[in-house]
């Protein structure tokens, strides 16, 4: 069973999520993007300044009890983010279709969800 402080830590890594990963819609389209795209746009420093608020994620999941096992896929989901970054232009795009906030947030969300009551 969910903790009240677990639904208050899943809350703000969701909430978080969204403004990095989809806080903007591009108009007439579908597609979604947040300031981690944008702080890519940035060279050099941009992906790396965008890693504090995903480091952000992972504190909350682990505070929230979230096993090792979880917390190593959503670093390795953290670390493709910013390695796909690193490419001009081509990673940027690609960043926009990745979404590693908001799959870590989808990750503890459903670890969360999966505990026995």
């Amino acid at each position: 069973m969910i903790d009240e402080n677990q639904i208050r830590r899943l809350e703000r890594a969701e909430r978080m999520a969204r403004l990095m990963d989809r806080a903007f819609r591009v108009p007439g389209t579908s597609i979604r993007f947040g300031w981690d795209s944008i702080l890519g746009l940035v060279p050099g420093v941009g992906d790396t300044v965008a890693l504090i608020p995903s480091l952000y994620i992972l504190g909350l999941a682990h505070g929230s009890g979230a096993p090792i096992g979880l917390l190593a896929k959503m670093v390795w989901n953290m670390i493709l983010d910013w390695f796909i970054g690193l490419f001009p232009l081509v990673g940027d795009l690609l960043d926009v279709g990745f979404k590693a906030n908001i799959r870590n947030a989808r990750l503890l969300r459903d670890h969360l969800e999966s505990q026995p009551a």
